[in-house]
């Protein structure tokens, strides 16, 4: 039984994770100067753990590059980044995997240890990258970040490589 409930554990915490926000602007800044500012397009908020794959990477590289978040001209969302040629810019958060199951203090030992995560994160921009017909920008890996955005509908979705949803 307790193996069960081990592996079942594990098994919730496998996946990549995104926030992904509609944006008409949005910048990062390192030290009070700007690293990296885009326009309309996407703002990707990416999380990893120990046990992602490249198929995880693959699943969601595929799903933010073909979703159809952003408006036609009817007013629907039912164009994707290839079809508007919006842009992206990508942050790392490993606050995404935050557990506040007990007590105040967020713990983030789900999240995975920058001797990984760093791989799965420049394994992820190269996807990106192939996927679209234009460069994606980033934050840098570790960094104390200050990210602006401008929320365009709102539009903001919560992709998680395990619940392929």
């Amino acid at each position: 039984m307790l193996t069960k409930c081990v592996s079942a554990r594990k098994d919730q915490i496998r996946g990549m994770r995104a926030v992904i926000q509609r944006v008409t602007e949005s910048s990062v800044s390192i030290d009070g100067s700007v690293r990296a500012r885009i326009g309309r397009g996407l703002l990707l908020l990416a999380a990893f753990v120990a046990e992602d794959s490249v198929e995880d990477l693959d699943w969601m590289t595929g799903k933010i590059s073909r979703l159809r978040i952003f408006n036609d001209e009817t007013g629907r969302m039912n164009r994707s980044l290839l079809d508007t040629k919006g842009e992206v810019l990508v942050i790392s958060q490993f606050t995404l995997f935050a557990s506040t199951r007990k007590g105040n203090r967020p713990s983030f030992v789900r999240s995975a240890k920058p001797e990984l995560a760093i791989p799965l994160y420049q394994s992820f921009l190269e996807k990106m990258n192939e996927a679209l017909p234009f460069p994606v920008k980033t934050g840098e890996f570790g960094a104390n970040m200050t990210v602006r955005l401008t929320n365009d509908g709102p539009v903001t979705l919560v992709i998680d490589t395990r619940n392929r949803e």
